[in-house]
C-alpha cells in the first residue's frame, strides 16, 4: 500500500483527539499504527514529516488556555447577540451594539487576550452585513 498523506493526517488527528479525551489512551499503540501507515513510504519530505509527527505525539500538550473574566464577559455578549429577535434591522442593530461592547471590553483586557476578544466581533460583523443587505455581490 502506498503512503497516503491525507490518510496519515486523519489518523494522526484521530490519535491526538483520543489522547486528549480517552484516559486509557495507549500512546505506543497509536504510534505503532501511524508507523504502519508509513511503512511503504519512500524516503523524502513526506516520510520525514510523518516521523516527526509520530514523535510529536509523545510530547505532552500544554493545558488548555485559561481566559480571564473579561474574555468570558465578551463571550456572553457575543452569544447573546445571536438570540435577539425582531426584524433584520433590529437584529443587525443588536449585533452592532454587541460588537461595540466587545471592542470596548478588548480595550480594557490584558494584552494577551485583547486580540482573541476582538476576534469575536468578526462573525458578528459578517452577520450584521448580511442582515443589512450590504454583502458584496459577485
Amino acid at each position: 500500500m502506498a503512503f497516503d498523506i491525507a490518510q496519515f493526517n486523519s489518523a494522526f488527528s484521530q490519535a491526538r483527539y483520543e489522547q486528549k479525551t480517552d484516559p486509557d489512551f495507549d500512546l505506543e499503540k497509536a504510534q505503532e499504527h501511524l508507523r504502519e501507515l508509513i511503512a511503504n513510504a519512500p524516503e523524502g519530505d513526506d516520510r520525514a514529516f510523518a516521523l516527526r509527527m509520530i514523535a510529536k505525539l509523545a510530547v505532552p500538550q500544554p493545558p488548555p488556555r485559561e481566559y480571564g473574566p473579561l474574555y468570558h464577559e465578551a463571550g456572553a455578549i457575543h452569544a447573546a447577540a445571536y438570540l435577539v429577535e425582531g426584524t433584520d434591522e433590529e437584529k443587525a442593530d443588536a449585533l452592532a451594539e454587541a460588537r461595540h461592547k466587545i471592542w470596548a471590553i478588548a480595550d480594557r483586557a490584558p494584552h494577551d487576550e485583547e486580540a482573541d476578544i476582538r476576534a469575536m466581533t468578526r462573525a458578528l460583523d459578517h452577520m450584521e452585513t448580511m442582515l443589512r443587505g450590504d454583502w458584496p455581490k459577485d
